[in-house]
């Protein structure tokens, strides 16, 4: 996916083994239409050479120009998260995580649902990474069953709205799901498989590997990036 404003992503790799990937933060009480677009976060770690502690600590100070968002990003060695409405910079546990459109592993019904079975998944096939398993991974994404109403967020914005984005893989009248992504990151390359959907449905698969530039300084353990 392509950021039409800045010219950056969402989600993206580079041939040095960097990944990023983004959440805009919904509340529609901080969204400035003046703000820079944060497309441009991602392709400045992608593009970049520095550890992601450090690229995080110059991104706290400028944060604020920003409209608020969510950051995952990972140096090649260390994968880390970081919150801009608290300029929070954190390293991830080791395990299963996740994002939404709240802070780092709020527990929104949708982000509970994709967690677990991710998780499961896991427990099931231990080696899903290297199998390539993203059939089952795709099925989660495609999950289209919305929360109860009791078990809604309260973000801002109208309850049947907030029904609607409860979905893994929304669906609405001019606005839903535009892609599904699968990253994995192996010792001496990134994969990368995406599926796109327009307002009739599915359009196309994309797949990339990208190997890496620095096969000397190898990725320590993998990472798998389930994007709702």
């Amino acid at each position: 996916g392509q950021d039409l404003q800045a010219g950056g992503t969402w989600l993206g790799v580079s041939d040095t083994g960097r990944i990023a990937a983004l959440t805009n933060l919904r509340d529609p009480a901080q969204f400035r239409p003046d703000a820079k677009s944060r497309g441009d976060i991602t392709t400045e770690f992608l593009t970049g050479s520095g550890a992601a502690k450090d690229f995080l600590g110059e991104l706290s100070g400028r944060a604020h120009q920003y409209n608020p968002f969510n950051l995952l990003v990972f140096d090649g060695t260390v994968l880390m998260g970081f919150e801009s409405r608290h300029r929070r910079a954190f390293l991830m546990d080791t395990g299963v995580g996740a994002v939404s459109n709240a802070d780092f592993h709020t527990p929104w019904p949708k982000l509970k649902h994709l967690r677990a079975g991710f998780a499961d998944l896991l427990q099931q096939h231990p080696s899903i990474a290297n199998d390539h398993g993203e059939s089952a991974l795709f099925e989660l994404l495609a999950d289209r069953s919305m929360a109860d109403i009791a078990d809604l967020p309260q973000t801002g914005i109208p309850l049947d709205r907030e029904r609607a984005l409860s979905a893994a893989f929304i669906r609405t009248s001019g606005y839903g799901s535009r892609a599904s992504t699968i990253v994995w990151a192996c010792p001496n390359r990134v994969d990368m498989v995406e599926r796109s959907f327009d307002s009739n449905g599915f359009t196309g698969e994309v797949r990339q590997s990208v190997m890496l530039q620095d096969q000397s300084r190898p990725i320590q353990g993998s990472l798998s990036e389930v994007s709702a």
